[in-house]
């Protein structure tokens, strides 16, 4: 026994993860869920796909006078649009770990308390990224072509990754108060939906009913199109960008401390 510890050679002990570090691995986790749940990712660009093919080939004709003219206009609104409806998936994401327990053995580990919740939004940014990327690329192959050029599209994903994260707020929040995935889902897109179809993003205000085109061009998602549009096509305005941060930004001011609050709370 005394010749055990005579040769026992003492180590020191590893640094703690920073917080950052914590965060990063997290976000890895969210990174793997694609490759192990690929039909997420699936769910999460079909639809904006099909609706641009839908769109732009039905009714294109009809509503710009050709379908590539029409694929000019529609193609930012349907980035703005996915970046939306992915938002309601963080949400369920969260969801779905509390469910199941998972953060309360996270919450028993010598790690910073919000790492996990941060990797959630390092997956929601991934995701953002990812899927505004293919409906580009499907954008480019059917013939859209961005005036606004590589700055220009460069710009409009940095607006859209804000534009995620800001709304991603509010999903997180359901997430954290309603422990059914399908539920936080419904309620989400019923919230999200008349939003996204009561604004500029397929169709020109004008052309609506005078009390529709006034509610239209308020809507926040308009003020959001409107600048994703201006930066791809070259012609935004620092007024479009900035009445197209508006939300984002109020909804992170308003809602992130309640969302940590809630997160907290569960300590």
């Amino acid at each position: 026994m005394n010749g055990i510890t005579a040769n026992t050679i003492r180590v020191q002990r590893p640094p703690q993860p920073s917080a950052l570090s914590n965060a990063l691995v997290f976000g890895w986790r969210a990174v793997l869920k694609f490759r192990h749940v690929p039909e997420q990712m699936f769910d999460l660009v079909m639809t904006p796909i099909m609706f641009t093919l839908l769109f732009t080939f039905v009714f294109g004709g009809a509503l710009a006078g050709s379908p590539d003219s029409y694929l000019q206009y529609l193609l930012p609104g349907i980035l703005v649009q996915t970046v939306v409806f992915n938002s309601v998936y963080s949400g369920m994401g969260l969801s779905t770990d509390l469910s199941k327990g998972l953060f309360e053995r996270f919450r028993s580990l010598p790690i910073w308390s919000l790492a996990p919740f941060a990797g959630l939004m390092v997956g929601d940014v991934l995701r953002h990224t990812i899927a505004g990327l293919i409906i580009l690329t499907i954008g480019l192959i059917l013939g859209f072509r961005p005036e606004g050029g590589v700055t220009g599209v460069i710009g409009a994903f940095v607006l859209l990754v804000i534009i995620g994260f800001g709304v991603g707020w509010i999903f997180l929040v359901l997430g954290l108060l309603i422990r059914s995935p399908m539920t936080v889902m419904t309620f989400g897109f019923t919230l999200i939906m008349p939003l996204a179809f009561a604004s500029n993003i397929m169709v020109r205000p004008e052309t609506m009913p005078g009390w529709l085109e006034a509610f239209v061009v308020r809507n926040p998602v308009s003020h959001m199109t409107t600048a994703i549009r201006g930066l791809m096509n070259g012609t935004a305005s620092a007024p479009d960008i900035l009445l197209a941060l508006v939300a984002p930004v109020v909804l992170t001011v308003l809602l992130a401390p309640v969302t940590l609050w809630l997160y907290r709370r569960g300590n």
